[in-house]
């Protein structure tokens, strides 16, 4: 009966040492939050001493355990860099160049989080011009998601097609990410979007330089931005399916994309 009592004791003590080291971990984050309340003012008064505090932050979260709340953690740096990517004036003085540092926590601490992958897109990809990095970030994604595990999880395949297409170059790639992305999301409420896939595929396929593809590709930059208030991207988007030869309007509350018109043959001069 004396051991049994022990045993339960040391159970007990191990669960109320659990739960002290969660409640710390909480606390920890509630008082870094709550250090945050002042940070809009600093990026407006000093936006550069406002970064530097900010990625010494980061720097600390990356190395901080956890205790189980890998999720939590994950959701409260993602509300972070939604602050920061939202905070247009900063943003103009000191660029994007900490987003890398926000994502490789996010997607290091919950990579079947679906829902970060477009603005890993957004903001590394495009707006910071760095897709390897980005592309690299979305593959953690691809390497713990699934269909069954979640019915979005084909976006990260489509996101990092379209950004291996247009930024890379690596049709090949692109390709492949646009195959997965057609079996991926076959059986979710998405599934009608398989043959947009399908077809994208199929057409890099036979015309690796296809116009067409690479103006709708834009288009879903464009609309992907727009989804995230990425006015730059969108502005981005638009002028290169200008430049491709297509056009890109709203007409009835709906976005209408026009592919290059192709131009007849010439006839051949008659004698």
């Amino acid at each position: 009966m004396e051991l049994f009592k022990q045993k339960n004791s040391l159970k007990w003590a191990q669960s109320v040492g659990l739960v002290a080291i969660a409640l710390a971990a909480l606390v920890g984050v509630i008082l870094i939050q709550r250090s945050q309340l002042d940070q809009p003012s600093q990026w407006a008064e000093n936006p550069k001493q406002a970064e530097e505090q900010e990625t010494l932050k980061l720097k600390l979260l990356s190395r901080t355990p956890t205790f189980g709340f890998d999720n939590v953690v994950s959701d409260w740096v993602f509300l972070n860099f939604l602050q920061y990517y939202g905070d247009d004036d900063a943003r103009k003085k000191t660029g994007y160049s900490l987003s890398p540092q926000y994502f490789d926590i996010v997607t290091r601490l919950d990579p079947r989080f679906t829902d970060v992958y477009m603005f890993i897109s957004s903001a590394v990809s495009y707006q910071l011009g760095k897709p390897d990095l980005a592309i690299d970030l979305m593959k953690r994604g691809t390497a713990a998601l699934s269909p069954k595990a979640n019915p979005k999880a084909f976006q990260v395949w489509r996101f990092m097609g379209l950004d291996q297409l247009l930024l890379q170059g690596d049709v090949p790639g692109s390709i492949h990410s646009h195959e997965m992305a057609a079996q991926w999301v076959k059986g979710t409420p998405d599934e009608d979007l398989a043959p947009l896939f399908q077809g994208t595929a199929k057409f890099l396929r036979n015309d690796p330089n296809s116009l067409t593809v690479r103006v709708f590709s834009w288009g879903s930059i464009y609309e992907q931005a727009r989804m995230v208030g990425d006015q730059p991207t969108q502005d981005r988007a638009k002028q290169a399916i200008e430049g491709l030869g297509g056009k890109i309007f709203e007409k009835d509350g709906q976005m209408v994309i026009q592919p290059p018109v192709s131009k007849p043959p010439k006839k051949a001069p008659t004698q």
